[in-house]
């Protein structure tokens, strides 16, 4: 078993943040109507794409009724089907669309985190749980010795790649990158960040997110990414 795996299975067995336990559990239980004969996942989410992929995408956590019913971060919500499309669109997944985990979805040179693993009340998570959860992205980011661009969906996302990327002994430029939607900065190493809005309902619904200004952060990944050489 490779390190990345070890480290998925770490996190799918994590009950550090006690706040966070209650919550996914009492929402796994009392479930919702729409989905209330389906067995929820209940526990952290683990990240998922080959360990070869180019372009890291950084969420926020899954949400109560998507990721931490179905057990794969951004699927079976909304944010997801934004998501994914996307994706697709670049060639980056293999279809547009994802509802469950074993739907035979597959990402193409594409990993995909989150900031925290399980799912936070309100969506929200305390100062205390991103920080315990960023460990594991810090550990991702050194066993992902193949990336070229990192897309942070969201500011609470942004901040944590940046402090997991520290962490990790990295170097930051100076100044510190700043988020906003099609931010773009350049990390020592030559990893490329990206910044988009997050493809909630909340931005979506509302007009802040609309399909165009998404797809753009995505192409302009893709750019990145053809221009640049796979590292031996």
């Amino acid at each position: 078993m490779n390190a990345l795996r070890i480290l998925q299975a770490t996190i799918v067995n994590c009950r550090r943040c006690p706040r966070l336990v209650s919550y996914r559990e009492q929402v796994a239980r009392e479930k919702v109507r729409r989905y209330r004969d389906e067995e929820y996942w209940g526990r952290p989410i683990p990240s998922w794409g080959p360990r070869t992929a180019r372009l890291l995408i950084v969420g926020l956590a899954p949400a109560a009724h998507g990721g931490n019913r179905t057990g794969r971060i951004f699927t079976g919500d909304r944010s997801g089907d934004f998501l994914f499309r996307a994706l697709y669109r670049e060639g980056l997944a293999s279809q547009p669309w994802s509802r469950h985990r074993r739907d035979g979805l597959r990402l193409r040179d594409c990993y995909i985190t989150a900031a925290v693993r399980c799912a936070p009340p309100g969506n929200k998570p305390l100062p205390e749980e991103l920080s315990t959860c960023r460990q594991f992205l810090m550990q991702e980011l050194q066993l992902l010795r193949r990336l070229r661009v990192v897309i942070a969906l969201g500011r609470i996302a942004f901040d944590a790649f940046l402090r997991a990327w520290a962490e990790a002994g990295r170097p930051l430029p100076q100044p510190r990158p700043r988020f906003g939607h099609g931010s773009m900065a350049e990390l020592p190493g030559g990893i490329v960040l990206l910044g988009s809005y997050h493809p909630s309902q909340q931005n979506t619904q509302t007009g802040r997110l609309s399909a165009a200004m998404f797809q753009r952060v995505f192409s302009r990944a893709r750019r990145v990414i053809d221009r640049r050489p796979r590292p031996g």
